[in-house]
């Protein structure tokens, strides 16, 4: 038997055995959560280290020489290959389905043509030889000299002529034997000649120009204007940097509603107050096709030199 005070000395044996094994294992915990905490800290301050290295590397902090404007011009450059690589596919399709402007197909492949600086039309009619040859004499190359001048110096010259009202007759036929000889025309097939429709003969010469070539400038000039050719592309060169501009000598003032006045316009109570159409065709085609851009989005020049008729020492061109 025991008796009472050996129950006593037992208890409080037991109690205190088992508050070691407490004391042992919280010990023990403890020392595996400071391992894994010491670890973890390890670790990410291993992390941080790589990531500063490797964003110090991104961002030119370290030895990587790309910097952001570099990163951006490569996504830029990535992006447009896409879009060409689109396009190119688009124009194949296009010309299988002979859809390519005759200007676009004529300048792509290995047969490509630089642009051309301008296309000039010097617009004519019937019975007009002899200014057609004195402006061939006096300052418009003529057979070999006028493709040399269009390869050499970007400048493209023709006379602009359309048809007869009787077509076949024998004013078209002198046209076309001195077209023959010359080389040096462009006849407008959809436009007949006459005297009250100038402005649409400009209009069509400007589509076909367009279609036809492809420059920096169209200019149209009469068939009574002589021109200094390395002047005029002097002058052009100084308005390349000017992007949809339109230059020329830019007259202002009286509207004449007179008729026996050379400048008496038909419309003339059309203009003022706003009323002026775009696109309308007026008596003269200077005033249509200045009144064309005065609601698009141009930089009108008023080129001094560009006054044919002033006795100016700057002018680039006399009108005849």
């Amino acid at each position: 038997m025991v008796g009472r005070g050996s129950n006593q000395r037992l208890s409080s044996s037991v109690s205190s055995f088992g508050s070691q094994i407490s004391f042992l294992m919280l010990s023990m915990l403890a020392a595996m959560a400071a391992l894994y905490v010491a670890g973890r800290l390890w670790q990410d301050a291993e992390s941080r280290v790589y990531l500063i290295n490797e964003l110090d590397r991104r961002t030119g902090l370290g030895k990587s020489s790309v910097s952001v404007d570099d990163t951006l011009k490569i996504i830029s450059c990535r992006e447009k290959q896409k879009t060409l690589t689109a396009l190119h596919v688009e124009l194949e399709k296009a010309r299988q389905e002979g859809f390519v402007p005759k200007h676009l197909s004529e300048n792509t492949g290995t047969n490509a043509k630089k642009k051309l600086l301008a296309v000039i039309g010097i617009v004519t009619t019937f019975g007009r030889k002899n200014n057609r040859d004195a402006i061939r004499k006096a300052w418009m190359p003529i057979g070999a000299a006028l493709k040399i001048l269009e390869e050499e110096k970007g400048i493209v010259i023709r006379f602009v002529l359309g048809r007869s009202s009787n077509h076949g007759d024998s004013s078209e036929r002198e046209i076309d034997d001195e077209n023959r000889q010359t080389d040096d025309f462009i006849i407008l097939d959809n436009y007949v000649e006459s005297l009250d429709s100038k402005a649409n003969k400009t209009k069509l010469f400007l589509i076909h120009a367009v279609e036809q070539w492809d420059a920096e400038f169209y200019a149209k000039i009469n068939d009574d204007v002589y021109l200094d050719i390395d002047a005029l592309g002097a002058v052009l060169a100084t308005h390349l940097d000017k992007p949809r501009v339109y230059i020329g000598c830019m007259k202002s003032g009286e509207v004449f509603s007179l008729p026996k006045h050379k400048w008496y316009e038909l419309d003339w109570w059309k203009f003022g107050d706003g009323k002026s159409l775009i696109l309308h065709s007026y008596a003269h085609d200077d005033i249509t096709i200045g009144s064309w851009f005065i609601g698009l989005d141009v930089n009108h020049v008023d080129e001094g030199k560009f006054c044919c008729s002033s006795q100016s020492s700057g002018a680039i061109c006399a009108s005849g």
